[in-house]
């Protein structure tokens, strides 16, 4: 039958499929990020004294650097064309079932701007306050030296966190859980400690910060069923910090650990 969709598969199918697909993804990130904060704690330097870097160079030489950092953007998003093929629909929107259908992209802008407004400025006075607690490392946003395509692959690199957390671990993983029965706050909740989890690398303040974003996001999903605005949010906050951080890092030194 024409526009018809494919039958869904069986709960044990769907659970090996959502484990494939966050072991390929940010169920990984999540495993390396709690061996990392374990290492970090016992450590004999103080968790505050320690530093991650989030856009770091991958090679000495400008051309290999560039050439090195696409190919990560690019196989990183890998994992998003995966979800996008198993939840594709023959019946237009094609990617409605990951709350994606384009059909207002207005709207979804100003409300992706908004909402970065909302998120962005209480995660900064968050992240003040995870280093003056002591529980938050110094996240260095890049060491990315000044060429002709830093500021072009910062952006990319903000997109790729953008898609890659919005379209899994909202539209995905609301989707998945709903087929297998799983109740609003249960998957609002499991969301939200997920991408808590996978930031724990930075310290216990970005644990908190990015549980309470995804309640936020998760919340708002569950009621509108859209995650572009979601997508454009990230971007928005992870592209101000990433291209505004050698500014910023020479403004305030004292913020970023910058000797002044």
């Amino acid at each position: 039958m024409t526009g018809a969709t494919t039958e869904r598969p069986g709960r044990r199918r769907l659970v090996v499929e959502v484990l494939i697909v966050l072991g390929l993804s940010l169920g990984a990130s999540a495993a390396y990020a709690i061996v990392a904060i374990v290492n970090r704690l016992t450590r004999t330097e103080a968790l505050s004294q320690q530093t991650a870097t989030l856009n770091a160079s991958l090679s000495d030489r400008p051309t290999f650097d560039l050439i090195y950092q696409l190919m990560g953007i690019f196989f990183d998003l890998v994992p998003v064309a995966l979800v996008a093929f198993l939840l594709w629909r023959s019946a237009r929107p094609h990617l409605g079932r990951l709350g994606i259908d384009f059909t207002r992209p207005g709207r979804d802008a100003a409300a992706g701007l908004g909402l970065a407004l909302v998120i962005g400025i209480p995660g900064i006075a968050l992240y003040v306050a995870g280093r003056a607690l002591g529980i938050t490392v110094n996240v260095v946003p890049t060491a990315l030296d000044a060429y002709w395509w830093t500021v072009p692959v910062l952006l990319l690199s903000a997109v790729r966190a953008g898609v890659t957390e919005e379209v899994i671990v909202i539209g995905y993983l609301f989707e998945r859980l709903r087929d297998l029965g799983w109740g609003r706050w249960q998957i609002i909740g499991v969301s939200a400690v997920l991408r808590g989890t996978y930031h724990l690398y930075q310290g216990f303040g970005a644990f908190v910060g990015n549980i309470a974003m995804g309640l936020l996001f998760g919340w708002l999903y569950s009621r509108y069923g859209r995650v572009l605005p979601l997508v454009i949010a990230h971007f928005v906050i992870d592209a101000a910090i990433f291209v505004g951080y050698p500014w910023a890092a020479a403004t305030f030194p004292g913020l970023f650990g910058v000797p002044s």
